[in-house]
């Protein structure tokens, strides 16, 4: 966990080594990530309809509207930073939404020489715990504040303390702007509106209630989440993962049978 004030800002900093659990994970939203890549390239897919592109230097990745591909190399190694959906737009020379479902290298985001440089450092790091203490230094040292953070940090907030029910139309009046100001705010330090980060938010909520081991009622599910019916359920599910909800359920038994207690079990899905 990161020290003040990353933490308002950040989720988890983590290293992660070795065999990948399958080539190829599919991670819906949500998923704000700045990884440093410290092994062999690996390939991501913005997008069923992108081709896939090699990073060898890592990855920069702002609130996506859609599930992306994630190719690993038979062993890997890497360090990356787990972002709040506001907590990324500090770090940015650009707005948010000019990265949207369109990942980047850390290079198109801080340059060569500097990512060059950290690269270098964490490779020598004595440790995973250094190397993290690293990063966490790399980030305070480019922390800034970027106008109308504290309005979108305040706005996620109850957009995520709601599970994404709450009325949209009532989030500017609660804030004193218009709901203009309040979407270009959000577009530019979170990459989406708050719609669909609302939506983002009730669709993670529905499908991490999920008892796996149990058997699963879509229409009481879909009804209970506040969807408006098992149809538009169903959509949302496409539209976030590429699957269907039962073929979702397929997947997600599988990593469970495959690879209990895995680290990555928690929102990635094979892919192959």
């Amino acid at each position: 966990m990161p020290r003040p004030p990353l933490d308002g800002l950040i989720d988890d900093l983590y290293y992660l080594a070795g065999e990948p659990p399958y080539a190829r994970l599919t991670l819906p939203p949500p998923a704000v990530l700045l990884i440093v890549n410290l092994g062999a390239p690996f390939r991501i897919r913005g997008g069923a309809d992108v081709e896939a592109a090699d990073y060898a230097d890592g990855c920069v990745v702002t609130m996506p509207t859609r599930a992306w591909e994630f190719g690993y190399p038979p062993w890997t190694r890497s360090v990356g930073v787990h972002f709040k959906p506001w907590g990324l737009a500090p770090f940015l020379p650009m707005p948010a939404a000019e990265l949207r479902d369109r990942p980047v290298t850390v290079e198109h985001v801080w340059g060569r020489p500097a990512v060059t440089e950290l690269r270098d450092r964490l490779t020598t790091a004595d440790g995973p715990h250094e190397m993290l203490t690293l990063l966490e230094a790399e980030l305070m040292r480019r922390l800034c504040a970027p106008s109308g953070l504290g309005l979108v940090r305040h706005t996620s907030s109850l957009i995520a303390a709601t599970g994404g029910a709450v009325a949209i139309g009532e989030l500017g009046a609660a804030t004193g702007v218009s709901s203009t100001h309040l979407a270009q705010r959000f577009k530019e330090l979170v990459g989406v509106t708050p719609k669909r980060l609302a939506r983002t938010h009730r669709f993670a909520a529905t499908v991490f209630s999920i008892n796996f081991a149990e058997p699963i009622d879509w229409a009481d599910l879909a009804g209970g989440a506040g969807y408006f019916d098992q149809a538009h359920f169903g959509h949302e599910f496409r539209a976030f993962t590429g699957l269907t909800p039962t073929r979702y359920i397929e997947v997600r038994r599988r990593f469970l049978r495959e690879h209990p207690g895995h680290t990555l079990d928690s929102w990635p899905l094979p892919a192959d």
